[in-house]
């Protein structure tokens, strides 16, 4: 199973066969619809005039690839932050892991190895990296032993809590809806505190 998201059908093919791109996606994943964050990656990679890679991302100007990030329509609301984001995560990438995110994810032994890594990308906190632990089970065939359980809720099978559940226009609708029944939720906590 893949991901499928209502979103250019060559963006969706990227991310099935660009395991960085797949990773980009998940790094812009904040503060912007899902849809946006996934296909960015592919926008990206055409303003670039080629597959991306991780080690030309590490080393790009800072400037330069702000301005790619920038150049309208926007690659994020946040273009600034956001290319500076997706830089440290592929330094890193260049730095453990020869600039091959798959290198990331392909020897882990178990679950909880497999969350300490992606948790150790700049701007993955527990619960980002929880997600991506599930969207590579659920929709990538990575399931390292006890998967599931370093992926938390968002590993459980039958949820609609994360891009990780969506395969269609009614996951995407359901999970959708959860995480507004959770921003009223800590909207309700708040109001009480």
């Amino acid at each position: 199973m893949t991901l499928v998201l209502p979103i250019d059908p060559e963006a969706n093919r990227l991310l099935e066969r660009s395991p960085l791109a797949l990773l980009i996606g998940m790094t812009l994943d904040q503060q912007v619809p899902m849809e946006k964050a996934f296909s960015s990656p592919y926008v990206l990679s055409q303003r670039l005039g080629h597959d991306l890679d991780a080690a030309e991302l590490a080393g790009y100007d800072g400037d330069a690839l702000v301005a790619l990030f920038a150049q309208p329509p926007a690659l994020h609301r946040f273009p600034k932050a956001m290319a500076a984001r997706v830089q440290e995560v592929c330094q890193v990438l260049v730095e453990r892991y020869d600039g091959d995110a798959a290198l990331l994810w392909s020897d882990v032994t178990d679950g909880s190895e497999l969350l300490r890594r992606v948790g150790e990308l700049p701007g993955f906190g527990k619960q980002k990296a929880q997600i991506f632990v599930a969207l590579l089970g659920k929709r990538f065939g990575v399931t390292p032993q006890d998967w599931r359980k370093a992926a938390g809720g968002y590993g459980d099978p039958g949820a609609y809590r994360s891009v990780a559940d969506v395969t269609d226009a009614d996951s995407l609708r359901r999970v959708r809806e959860y995480k507004q029944q959770m921003k009223a939720a800590a909207k309700a906590k708040a109001a009480d505190g």
